[in-house]
């Protein structure tokens, strides 16, 4: 008789399982009322105006910031690894733009998704073409719009901060061989009028799980624009929108 020698969770009957799964339960309960809590403080966290121009190259030619809202009020930009001399984009980023849902709900509630890179915009429209990608893809090329949200790490333009640590906190944790170059993260923005606000970022790890239209929403001010959202007075909910 062969032996069984591949690891696998215990084997138990049904009363012990069932047992164990209501354990289980309750842990992940508490886990989505403490995602709740942490999403309504994220839509309480102020906004800073931005005064600088940003300037980007998109399929229409030159353009600004504002102008990637579309119109909207919230806009939601992936920071995309492609540098300026790289034939081709991000392997993780490339994942992570393939493991996106339907993100129409976005635009029903108001938001606008759009993904930044600063290779010029002749590559990532060619890259953008070969994926069969059509979520819309800016070049920031000649700005400083990487350097100023900590994607791009260079210490002759900018000193280095990632994930809101400064060099010394970085090798601190990570050791002498700080990151350098391209990274990635998500940035949310929110507009009045034609003035631009930065409401949220997060990098890293923060960024992996953040692939459908639900997710996206708890990074915004506004959120999913849900009954049950503890959200402060005159936030806009699902009827408006939906």
């Amino acid at each position: 008789m062969v032996q069984n020698t591949i690891s696998h969770p215990k084997v138990v009957g049904k009363d012990e399982w069932l047992t164990a799964r209501k354990t289980l339960l309750e842990h992940e309960k508490e886990l989505t009322k403490q995602r709740d809590r942490i999403n309504a403080e994220r839509r309480r966290l102020p906004m800073v105006k931005l005064d600088k121009e940003y300037a980007f190259e998109g399929s229409n030619g030159a353009t600004k910031l504002v102008d990637l809202f579309e119109g909207r009020t919230q806009l939601i930009i992936y920071h995309f690894m492609f540098a300026p001399e790289w034939e081709k984009g991000c392997m993780g980023c490339t994942g992570f733009v393939h493991s996106l849902g339907d993100l129409s709900m976005l635009n029903e509630r108001d938001t606008t998704f759009a993904l930044v890179a600063r290779a010029p915009f002749p590559k990532l429209e060619a890259y953008k073409t070969l994926k069969g990608w059509t979520i819309p893809w800016y070049s920031s090329f000649g700005s400083d719009f990487n350097y100023d949200f900590h994607v791009t790490l260079d210490e002759t333009i900018a000193p280095t901060e990632y994930n809101y640590r400064d060099k010394a906190e970085l090798e601190r944790l990570n050791g002498p061989n700080v990151i350098q170059g391209e990274s990635h993260g998500l940035s949310v923005f929110f507009r009045l009028g034609d003035d631009v606000f930065h409401s949220y970022s997060t990098y890293a790890r923060g960024v992996e799980s953040l692939t459908d239209s639900y997710s996206l929403l708890d990074m915004t001010p506004y959120g999913r624009q849900e009954d049950f959202e503890d959200s402060p007075p005159g936030y806009p909910q699902k009827p408006t929108y939906g």
